[in-house]
């Protein structure tokens, strides 16, 4: 059997955000797979620019790469008690394509913030928005990873027991939706 396709979005754009690496690190845990990662650096949604202009080529590509998918990592951090607004632009710019390239797909949500609660409120936030997707997104174990700041070590590996098991436990549960569908 060929390896699973896993995409990972980052909600972040920062060089060393640790979203980024929550993100590699979640699929590194994933197991054997074709790993990719989608570019949130998009064009505002602009209605107007989309008449004028059609849907811009990036936005294609990460529709294309979503479709394509066996599942998806999406990382990001909480701005203001909810998702960032890279992350919700991009949902909104795929929404406009056709083809549904959200359906059905196993979605697995990580968070890591520098507050105590991890993200929470972020990735409540952004599994809102995915509801009218039909996305697939796994109700758990959740992963929010609090004091960010003190959690990876210089490369970027998660370095807390207890985060690297229940981050374990989220990839097993998506390499199976992953392989079921």
């Amino acid at each position: 059997m060929t390896q699973p396709r896993l995409l990972g979005l980052s909600g972040s754009l920062r060089a060393g955000s640790f979203n980024t690496q929550l993100m590699r690190e979640a699929a590194a845990r994933f197991g054997p797979a074709e790993f990719s990662e989608g570019n949130l650096r998009l064009p505002l949604y602009d209605g107007d620019l989309e008449s004028a202009e059609g849907i811009p080529a990036e936005v294609q590509m990460l529709a294309d790469q979503i479709a394509a998918a066996d599942a998806v990592i999406i990382a990001s951090p909480e701005y203001n008690q909810s998702l960032t607004g890279v992350l919700k632009n991009a949902l909104d710019w795929v929404s406009r394509l056709e083809g549904k390239p959200w359906a059905g797909k196993p979605v697995a949500i990580v968070a890591a913030a520098a507050g105590r609660a991890g993200g929470a409120r972020g990735t409540y936030a952004l599994r809102l928005a995915m509801m009218p997707f039909g996305a697939h997104v796994l109700p758990g174990p959740e992963v929010l990873v609090a004091g960010a700041f003190r959690e990876f070590d210089s490369e970027g590996k998660l370095i807390t027991e207890s985060y690297q098991k229940i981050l374990d436990a989220l990839m097993a549960e998506l390499r199976k939706a992953a392989m079921a569908g």
